[in-house]
Protein backbone atom coordinates (compact mmCIF):
# COMPACT_ATOMS: atom_id res chain seq x y z
CA UNK A 1 0.00 0.00 0.00
CA UNK A 2 2.78 2.55 0.85
CA UNK A 3 5.16 1.65 -1.63
CA UNK A 4 8.75 2.86 -0.84
CA UNK A 5 8.59 0.85 2.81
CA UNK A 6 6.88 -2.56 1.51
CA UNK A 7 9.90 -2.50 -1.09
CA UNK A 8 12.14 -1.42 1.74
CA UNK A 9 10.72 -4.48 3.63
CA UNK A 10 10.22 -7.05 0.83
CA UNK A 11 14.44 -6.37 -0.16
CA UNK A 12 15.70 -7.52 3.87
CA UNK A 13 12.72 -10.25 3.99
CA UNK A 14 14.45 -13.84 4.92
CA UNK A 15 12.43 -16.76 5.76
CA UNK A 16 15.40 -16.93 8.60
CA UNK A 17 14.50 -14.10 9.87
CA UNK A 18 10.92 -14.81 10.47
CA UNK A 19 11.74 -18.18 11.79
CA UNK A 20 13.94 -16.12 14.73
CA UNK A 21 11.11 -13.76 15.28
CA UNK A 22 8.47 -16.77 15.46
CA UNK A 23 11.03 -18.78 18.25
CA UNK A 24 11.40 -15.36 19.88
CA UNK A 25 7.75 -14.76 20.66
CA UNK A 26 7.37 -18.44 21.51
CA UNK A 27 9.75 -18.33 23.91
CA UNK A 28 8.66 -15.41 25.63
CA UNK A 29 5.58 -16.43 26.15
CA UNK A 30 6.17 -20.22 26.67
CA UNK A 31 4.00 -21.35 23.96
CA UNK A 32 3.69 -21.70 20.71
CA UNK A 33 0.75 -19.03 19.79
CA UNK A 34 -2.33 -20.60 18.21
CA UNK A 35 -2.66 -18.72 15.40
CA UNK A 36 -1.31 -17.83 11.99
CA UNK A 37 1.16 -14.41 13.05
CA UNK A 38 2.45 -12.95 9.51
CA UNK A 39 5.79 -12.80 8.28
CA UNK A 40 5.04 -8.65 7.43
CA UNK A 41 3.18 -5.89 8.88
CA UNK A 42 1.32 -4.08 6.31
CA UNK A 43 2.36 0.29 5.44
CA UNK A 44 -0.74 2.30 5.12
CA UNK A 45 -0.22 5.23 2.94
CA UNK A 46 -1.39 8.56 4.92
CA UNK A 47 -4.76 9.32 2.60
CA UNK A 48 -5.72 6.12 3.59
CA UNK A 49 -5.33 6.31 7.43
CA UNK A 50 -7.17 9.38 7.14
CA UNK A 51 -9.86 7.75 5.83
CA UNK A 52 -10.16 5.29 8.76
CA UNK A 53 -10.16 7.61 10.86
CA UNK A 54 -12.85 9.33 9.21
CA UNK A 55 -14.67 6.67 8.55
CA UNK A 56 -14.58 5.47 12.45
CA UNK A 57 -16.10 8.87 13.83
CA UNK A 58 -18.69 9.13 11.08
CA UNK A 59 -19.48 5.57 12.73
CA UNK A 60 -19.26 6.45 16.19
CA UNK A 61 -21.47 9.65 15.92
CA UNK A 62 -24.39 7.62 14.29
CA UNK A 63 -24.17 5.09 17.33
CA UNK A 64 -24.65 7.90 19.37
CA UNK A 65 -27.73 9.19 17.44
CA UNK A 66 -31.39 8.98 18.84
CA UNK A 67 -32.23 6.76 16.28
CA UNK A 68 -29.79 4.02 16.99
CA UNK A 69 -30.71 4.63 20.50
CA UNK A 70 -33.87 3.83 20.53
CA UNK A 71 -33.63 0.75 19.36
CA UNK A 72 -30.67 -0.62 20.39
CA UNK A 73 -32.29 -2.43 23.29
CA UNK A 74 -33.12 -5.18 20.81
CA UNK A 75 -29.57 -5.74 19.84
CA UNK A 76 -29.68 -8.28 23.02
CA UNK A 77 -31.25 -11.58 23.43
CA UNK A 78 -32.95 -11.87 26.65
CA UNK A 79 -31.16 -15.43 27.03
CA UNK A 80 -27.90 -13.41 27.13
CA UNK A 81 -28.55 -10.65 28.97
CA UNK A 82 -26.18 -8.81 32.02
CA UNK A 83 -27.49 -6.75 34.51
CA UNK A 84 -25.97 -3.25 35.17
CA UNK A 85 -25.45 -2.29 31.56
CA UNK A 86 -23.44 0.55 30.69
CA UNK A 87 -24.48 3.39 28.81
CA UNK A 88 -21.25 2.84 26.46
CA UNK A 89 -18.78 0.74 25.48
CA UNK A 90 -15.17 0.40 27.23
CA UNK A 91 -13.94 -1.05 24.13
CA UNK A 92 -14.59 -0.45 20.18
CA UNK A 93 -13.51 -2.34 17.50
CA UNK A 94 -14.23 -1.81 13.88
CA UNK A 95 -13.13 -3.72 11.41
CA UNK A 96 -12.31 -2.24 7.70
CA UNK A 97 -11.69 -4.30 4.02
CA UNK A 98 -9.22 -2.12 2.16
CA UNK A 99 -11.26 -2.33 -0.88
CA UNK A 100 -10.57 -1.25 -4.67
CA UNK A 101 -12.76 2.37 -5.27
CA UNK A 102 -10.97 2.33 -8.77
CA UNK A 103 -10.25 6.07 -8.35
CA UNK A 104 -6.72 7.39 -9.35
CA UNK A 105 -3.62 7.28 -7.35
CA UNK A 106 -5.81 7.32 -4.12
CA UNK A 107 -7.73 4.21 -5.40
CA UNK A 108 -8.22 2.26 -1.74
CA UNK A 109 -11.26 3.01 0.39
CA UNK A 110 -11.84 0.84 3.60
CA UNK A 111 -15.45 -0.64 4.24
CA UNK A 112 -16.60 -1.38 6.95
CA UNK A 113 -16.82 -5.42 7.39
CA UNK A 114 -17.87 -5.76 11.42
CA UNK A 115 -17.82 -3.80 14.64
CA UNK A 116 -17.90 -4.65 18.15
CA UNK A 117 -18.15 -3.13 21.76
CA UNK A 118 -15.73 -6.18 22.97
CA UNK A 119 -12.32 -6.19 23.54
CA UNK A 120 -9.53 -7.84 20.96
CA UNK A 121 -5.81 -8.55 20.83
CA UNK A 122 -4.99 -4.98 22.75
CA UNK A 123 -1.93 -5.66 24.27
CA UNK A 124 -0.78 -8.47 21.90
CA UNK A 125 -0.43 -5.87 19.08
CA UNK A 126 2.40 -4.32 21.06
CA UNK A 127 3.96 -6.41 21.69
CA UNK A 128 3.93 -8.08 18.20
CA UNK A 129 5.18 -4.54 17.19
CA UNK A 130 8.25 -4.63 19.31
CA UNK A 131 8.72 -8.32 17.64
CA UNK A 132 8.67 -7.44 14.27
CA UNK A 133 11.18 -3.85 15.20
CA UNK A 134 13.04 -6.42 16.71
CA UNK A 135 13.87 -8.64 13.94
CA UNK A 136 13.35 -6.32 10.88
CA UNK A 137 15.01 -3.41 10.24
CA UNK A 138 11.77 -0.27 10.63
CA UNK A 139 11.85 3.04 10.21
CA UNK A 140 11.90 4.87 13.35
CA UNK A 141 8.73 7.55 11.69
CA UNK A 142 6.65 4.56 11.52
CA UNK A 143 4.29 4.14 14.46
CA UNK A 144 1.44 1.80 15.24
CA UNK A 145 -0.58 4.22 17.15
CA UNK A 146 -3.12 6.62 16.08
CA UNK A 147 -3.84 10.36 17.83
CA UNK A 148 -0.23 11.41 18.16
CA UNK A 149 0.25 8.52 20.88
CA UNK A 150 3.28 6.84 22.25
CA UNK A 151 4.08 3.99 24.02
CA UNK A 152 4.13 5.63 27.35
CA UNK A 153 0.48 6.48 26.68
CA UNK A 154 -0.63 3.05 25.39
CA UNK A 155 0.43 1.98 28.76
CA UNK A 156 -1.36 4.88 30.77
CA UNK A 157 -5.04 4.46 28.80
CA UNK A 158 -4.62 0.18 29.09
CA UNK A 159 -3.74 1.04 32.99
CA UNK A 160 -6.61 2.97 33.62
CA UNK A 161 -9.39 1.22 31.43
CA UNK A 162 -7.88 -2.25 33.30
CA UNK A 163 -6.62 -1.51 36.28
CA UNK A 164 -7.91 1.87 37.20
CA UNK A 165 -7.14 2.42 41.48
CA UNK A 166 -7.99 -0.79 42.61
CA UNK A 167 -5.32 -3.36 43.53
CA UNK A 168 -4.55 -5.70 40.53
CA UNK A 169 -5.19 -8.98 42.23
CA UNK A 170 -8.51 -7.17 42.47
CA UNK A 171 -8.85 -7.42 38.78
CA UNK A 172 -9.68 -10.74 36.64
CA UNK A 173 -9.89 -11.50 32.67
CA UNK A 174 -12.79 -13.96 32.40
CA UNK A 175 -12.94 -16.80 29.97
CA UNK A 176 -14.05 -20.11 29.29
CA UNK A 177 -11.10 -22.49 29.57
CA UNK A 178 -8.61 -19.44 28.54
CA UNK A 179 -5.48 -21.89 28.71
CA UNK A 180 -7.59 -23.42 25.24
CA UNK A 181 -8.39 -20.33 23.67
CA UNK A 182 -6.96 -19.33 20.39
CA UNK A 183 -6.51 -15.65 21.82
CA UNK A 184 -4.62 -17.11 24.51
CA UNK A 185 -1.50 -14.79 24.07
CA UNK A 186 -3.02 -11.54 24.54
CA UNK A 187 -4.06 -12.99 27.75
CA UNK A 188 -0.28 -13.56 28.57
CA UNK A 189 0.49 -10.35 27.45
CA UNK A 190 -2.20 -8.75 29.35
CA UNK A 191 -0.60 -10.60 32.82
CA UNK A 192 2.95 -9.39 31.31
CA UNK A 193 2.02 -5.85 31.36
CA UNK A 194 -0.35 -5.38 33.83
CA UNK A 195 -0.61 -8.22 36.23
CA UNK A 196 -4.24 -9.21 35.44
CA UNK A 197 -4.46 -12.72 35.92
CA UNK A 198 -6.94 -15.17 33.58
CA UNK A 199 -9.92 -16.90 35.14
CA UNK A 200 -12.24 -19.05 33.89
CA UNK A 201 -15.84 -18.74 34.92
CA UNK A 202 -15.86 -22.40 36.65
CA UNK A 203 -13.24 -20.78 39.58
CA UNK A 204 -15.67 -17.90 40.25
CA UNK A 205 -17.25 -18.48 43.34
CA UNK A 206 -19.09 -16.28 45.81
CA UNK A 207 -20.39 -15.06 48.58
CA UNK A 208 -23.83 -13.12 48.60
CA UNK A 209 -23.89 -10.46 45.88
CA UNK A 210 -19.65 -10.80 46.16
CA UNK A 211 -17.32 -12.85 44.05
CA UNK A 212 -13.93 -14.34 44.24
CA UNK A 213 -11.61 -16.49 43.36
CA UNK A 214 -8.27 -18.31 44.28
CA UNK A 215 -5.25 -16.95 43.97
CA UNK A 216 -1.94 -18.18 45.38
CA UNK A 217 -4.10 -20.33 47.83
CA UNK A 218 -6.06 -17.22 49.13
CA UNK A 219 -9.26 -16.19 48.79
CA UNK A 220 -9.33 -13.05 46.68
CA UNK A 221 -12.21 -10.63 45.91
CA UNK A 222 -13.29 -9.50 42.60
CA UNK A 223 -14.04 -6.06 42.25
CA UNK A 224 -13.28 -5.65 37.79
CA UNK A 225 -14.26 -8.61 35.50
CA UNK A 226 -12.24 -7.91 32.09
CA UNK A 227 -14.66 -9.77 30.04
CA UNK A 228 -13.04 -11.47 27.10
CA UNK A 229 -16.34 -14.21 27.84
CA UNK A 230 -18.06 -14.72 24.27
CA UNK A 231 -21.96 -15.60 25.76
CA UNK A 232 -23.06 -17.21 22.72
CA UNK A 233 -20.53 -19.80 23.18
CA UNK A 234 -20.87 -19.79 27.02
CA UNK A 235 -24.59 -20.75 25.98
CA UNK A 236 -23.24 -23.97 23.71
CA UNK A 237 -20.56 -25.38 26.30
CA UNK A 238 -21.98 -24.29 29.64
CA UNK A 239 -23.62 -27.97 30.03
CA UNK A 240 -20.57 -29.56 29.67
CA UNK A 241 -18.66 -26.98 32.47
CA UNK A 242 -19.06 -27.14 36.11
CA UNK A 243 -20.02 -23.64 36.59
CA UNK A 244 -20.96 -22.57 40.36
CA UNK A 245 -21.72 -18.91 39.57
CA UNK A 246 -24.46 -17.62 37.26
CA UNK A 247 -23.27 -14.46 35.50
CA UNK A 248 -26.67 -13.71 34.37
CA UNK A 249 -27.54 -12.37 37.67
CA UNK A 250 -26.67 -9.16 39.37
CA UNK A 251 -23.36 -9.22 40.99
CA UNK A 252 -21.41 -6.59 42.86
CA UNK A 253 -18.67 -6.60 40.45
CA UNK A 254 -17.66 -3.66 37.99
CA UNK A 255 -17.47 -5.26 33.90
CA UNK A 256 -15.04 -4.20 31.60
CA UNK A 257 -16.57 -3.55 29.19
CA UNK A 258 -19.85 -4.71 30.13
CA UNK A 259 -20.96 -7.69 27.84
CA UNK A 260 -24.13 -6.51 26.27
CA UNK A 261 -22.11 -4.41 24.33
CA UNK A 262 -20.71 -7.74 22.22
CA UNK A 263 -24.48 -7.60 20.72
CA UNK A 264 -25.04 -3.76 21.19
CA UNK A 265 -22.50 -2.83 18.61
CA UNK A 266 -22.45 -5.60 16.03
CA UNK A 267 -23.95 -7.11 13.12
CA UNK A 268 -27.15 -5.37 14.82
CA UNK A 269 -25.88 -1.60 13.86
CA UNK A 270 -24.94 -2.18 10.36
CA UNK A 271 -28.74 -2.08 8.88
CA UNK A 272 -28.81 1.72 10.49
CA UNK A 273 -25.30 3.18 9.57
CA UNK A 274 -25.66 5.43 6.12
CA UNK A 275 -21.47 6.25 5.44
CA UNK A 276 -19.50 5.80 2.54
CA UNK A 277 -18.01 3.78 4.82
CA UNK A 278 -20.67 1.37 5.00
CA UNK A 279 -22.08 -1.43 2.59
CA UNK A 280 -25.70 -0.85 2.59
CA UNK A 281 -27.35 -3.61 4.71
CA UNK A 282 -30.45 -4.51 5.75
CA UNK A 283 -32.10 -6.46 8.35
CA UNK A 284 -33.79 -9.43 6.25
CA UNK A 285 -37.19 -9.00 7.42
CA UNK A 286 -37.16 -5.17 6.33
CA UNK A 287 -35.80 -6.02 2.91
CA UNK A 288 -38.34 -4.19 -0.19
CA UNK A 289 -37.86 -6.79 -1.87
CA UNK A 290 -35.23 -9.91 -2.35
CA UNK A 291 -32.20 -8.60 -5.14
CA UNK A 292 -32.35 -10.41 -8.41
CA UNK A 293 -27.99 -10.09 -7.97
CA UNK A 294 -27.95 -12.06 -4.94
CA UNK A 295 -23.91 -13.16 -5.72
CA UNK A 296 -23.32 -9.65 -5.03
CA UNK A 297 -24.30 -9.59 -1.20
CA UNK A 298 -23.12 -11.51 1.78
CA UNK A 299 -26.21 -13.47 3.96
CA UNK A 300 -25.02 -12.86 7.66
CA UNK A 301 -26.43 -14.23 11.06
CA UNK A 302 -26.85 -11.58 13.71
CA UNK A 303 -25.81 -14.37 16.76
CA UNK A 304 -23.09 -16.47 15.48
CA UNK A 305 -19.16 -16.34 16.77
CA UNK A 306 -15.78 -16.05 14.58
CA UNK A 307 -17.96 -16.03 11.51
CA UNK A 308 -20.15 -18.96 11.67
CA UNK A 309 -23.35 -19.56 9.24
CA UNK A 310 -22.23 -16.30 6.97
CA UNK A 311 -23.36 -17.35 3.58
CA UNK A 312 -21.25 -15.60 0.71
CA UNK A 313 -22.25 -17.45 -2.34
CA UNK A 314 -25.79 -16.27 -1.86
CA UNK A 315 -29.30 -17.78 -4.01
CA UNK A 316 -32.96 -17.36 -3.42
CA UNK A 317 -33.36 -20.94 -2.13
CA UNK A 318 -30.99 -20.43 0.84
CA UNK A 319 -33.36 -16.92 2.11
CA UNK A 320 -36.81 -18.82 1.17
CA UNK A 321 -35.53 -21.77 3.63
CA UNK A 322 -35.10 -18.82 6.39
CA UNK A 323 -38.51 -18.81 8.46
CA UNK A 324 -40.65 -15.63 8.19
CA UNK A 325 -40.63 -15.46 12.53
CA UNK A 326 -36.49 -16.07 12.33
CA UNK A 327 -35.54 -13.50 9.10
CA UNK A 328 -34.73 -10.49 12.09
CA UNK A 329 -31.87 -12.60 13.13
CA UNK A 330 -30.17 -12.02 9.43
CA UNK A 331 -28.95 -9.30 7.58
CA UNK A 332 -27.81 -8.92 3.63
CA UNK A 333 -25.29 -6.97 3.11
CA UNK A 334 -23.71 -5.68 -0.25
CA UNK A 335 -20.24 -7.32 -0.68
CA UNK A 336 -16.97 -5.31 -1.14
CA UNK A 337 -14.86 -5.95 -3.39
CA UNK A 338 -11.36 -6.39 -1.60
CA UNK A 339 -7.95 -5.28 -2.90
CA UNK A 340 -5.07 -7.59 -3.27
CA UNK A 341 -2.40 -4.64 -3.01
CA UNK A 342 -0.07 -6.27 -0.39
CA UNK A 343 3.03 -7.45 -2.56
CA UNK A 344 4.81 -10.26 -1.20
CA UNK A 345 6.91 -13.02 -2.50
CA UNK A 346 4.58 -14.60 -4.92
CA UNK A 347 0.58 -13.42 -5.12
CA UNK A 348 -0.54 -10.27 -3.50
CA UNK A 349 -2.54 -10.51 -0.22
CA UNK A 350 -5.84 -8.79 0.76
CA UNK A 351 -6.64 -7.15 3.95
CA UNK A 352 -8.01 -6.09 6.84
CA UNK A 353 -7.42 -3.77 9.20
CA UNK A 354 -9.36 -3.84 12.92
CA UNK A 355 -9.17 -0.43 14.65
CA UNK A 356 -9.02 -0.67 18.65
CA UNK A 357 -10.30 2.09 20.71
CA UNK A 358 -10.88 2.40 24.01
CA UNK A 359 -13.94 4.97 25.08
CA UNK A 360 -14.00 6.27 29.00
CA UNK A 361 -16.47 9.03 30.04
CA UNK A 362 -17.62 10.00 26.54
CA UNK A 363 -14.32 10.57 25.47
CA UNK A 364 -12.95 7.95 22.68
CA UNK A 365 -9.35 7.23 22.23
CA UNK A 366 -8.12 5.98 18.78
CA UNK A 367 -5.31 3.52 20.08
CA UNK A 368 -3.99 1.12 17.49
CA UNK A 369 -4.55 -1.46 15.03
CA UNK A 370 -4.82 -5.28 14.37
CA UNK A 371 -4.61 -6.40 10.52
CA UNK A 372 -5.04 -9.57 8.93
CA UNK A 373 -3.72 -10.89 5.75
CA UNK A 374 -5.42 -13.35 3.65
CA UNK A 375 -5.12 -14.76 0.40
CA UNK A 376 -8.14 -17.05 0.30
CA UNK A 377 -11.97 -16.28 -0.33
CA UNK A 378 -12.04 -15.16 3.37
CA UNK A 379 -9.69 -14.23 6.01
CA UNK A 380 -10.10 -17.23 7.87
CA UNK A 381 -7.61 -19.94 8.55
CA UNK A 382 -9.54 -23.07 6.68
CA UNK A 383 -9.34 -20.05 2.99
CA UNK A 384 -5.66 -19.80 4.05
CA UNK A 385 -3.92 -23.31 4.23
CA UNK A 386 -0.61 -23.82 3.30
CA UNK A 387 0.07 -20.01 1.77
CA UNK A 388 2.25 -17.27 3.15
CA UNK A 389 2.22 -13.96 4.10
CA UNK A 390 -1.38 -14.33 5.80
CA UNK A 391 -2.83 -14.07 9.22
CA UNK A 392 -2.46 -11.53 12.24
CA UNK A 393 -0.19 -8.80 11.71
CA UNK A 394 0.14 -4.96 12.76
CA UNK A 395 -0.64 -1.86 10.55
CA UNK A 396 2.39 1.04 10.05
CA UNK A 397 1.85 4.58 9.16
CA UNK A 398 4.35 7.78 9.09
CA UNK A 399 4.20 9.92 12.00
Amino acid sequence: MFEKYRKAFNAQFTEQKYNNMLQDIYSTVGYTVDFKICESPIFIPTYFKEHLEKGCKDILAQMDSPNYRKHIHKAVPPQIYVPNDTDEPLFVTLDFAVCDVGKGNEALKPQLIEMQGFPSLYCFQNFLNKSYRKHYEMPDNLTHFFSGYTEKDYMRIMREALVGDAPVENTILLEIEPEKQKTRVDFTCTEMLFGIRSVCITKLRNEGKKLYYERDGRKVWIERIYSRLIFDELLLKKDKLDIRVDLLKEWDVEWLGHPNWFCKMSKFTLPFLDSEYVPKTWFLHELPSIPDDLENYVLKPLYSFAGSGVKFDVERKMIDEIPDNQRHNFILMKKVNYAPVIETMDINAKAEIRMLWIRQNGETKMLTNLVRLSKGKMLGVDFNKDKTWVGGSIGYFEK
